[in-house]
């Protein structure tokens, strides 16, 4: 791993006072580990905030099953979904995605604060747009809209995920995993959806951020390491900065 960061040109990206490290994965690759290991790691160099860029809805999911109410309130969200898929979707509809993606642009407009005061970010997820509708890309884009209203949000959407993604991170590390061990470690979630998200991993980009690619399947000390090798290279660059 050594020899790929010595052929990889990190350089501290022209007017960016501080890096900005993105780790993104599946459920169940590790990365709320591995976010709280560089996290220490990072702030040996400089004051470094860890931002967290997803919507975090599917946690809500996976809460209200919990309950028998909330058994019956996601059945019903499920039953909308596959309803929206048939038939369109209708303006109320979007209004609620939009809202829930919303939830992303707020993280990334706090995470931009933290940033102009010169703050090292590390961030757990990263938004997207190679894949709209998946793994933090926004959620309207590509679905069939049945409204005017719909469409309307859509292009909203896009625009906002559009100027997010134009912040390209000083470098990604994507975290990869097998559906096997990812479910043995979150066991909570769909294994059909745990399954989908593993597959869409390898397919995303970053504006043209390089990638360091992980097996979050080996030993946590050796993922740590790797990753360390890989934070410590972009850190370096920005030893002088402000």
């Amino acid at each position: 791993m050594k020899e790929v960061y010595k052929n990889m040109e990190f350089s501290r990206m022209p007017g960016r006072k501080a890096p900005i490290i993105a780790i993104v994965g599946s459920d169940g690759s590790g990365k709320s580990t591995v976010c709280e290991e560089m996290l220490t790691f990072m702030s040996g160099y400089r004051l470094t905030t860890l931002c967290h860029l997803g919507k975090q809805t599917g946690n809500l999911r996976r809460a209200l099953r919990k309950h028998a109410f909330g058994k019956k309130v996601d059945s019903r969200i499920t039953k909308v979904g596959a309803s929206a898929r048939q038939k369109g979707i209708s303006g109320p509809v979007a209004l609620v995605m939009f809202i829930a993606s919303m939830r992303r642009v707020v993280r990334f407009t706090r995470m931009s604060v933290y940033r102009a005061l010169g703050h090292a970010i590390l961030t757990d997820r990263y938004p997207q747009i190679v894949e709209p509708g998946e793994m933090d890309g926004p959620h309207l884009t590509n679905r069939y809209l049945s409204d005017f209203g719909a469409r309307m949000l859509m292009r909203l959407e896009l625009w906002l995920y559009k100027k997010m993604t134009a912040v390209r991170p000083d470098v990604v590390l994507r975290l990869n995993v097998d559906i096997e061990t990812a479910f043995s470690r979150k066991p909570d979630h769909r294994y059909e959806a745990l399954e989908k998200k593993i597959s869409i991993v390898p397919k995303l980009s970053f504006n043209g951020a390089p990638i360091i690619d992980i097996d979050s399947t080996e030993p946590l000390e050796k993922v740590i390491e790797q990753a360390r090798e890989a934070v410590a290279a972009v850190m370096d660059c920005y030893k002088t900065a402000g």
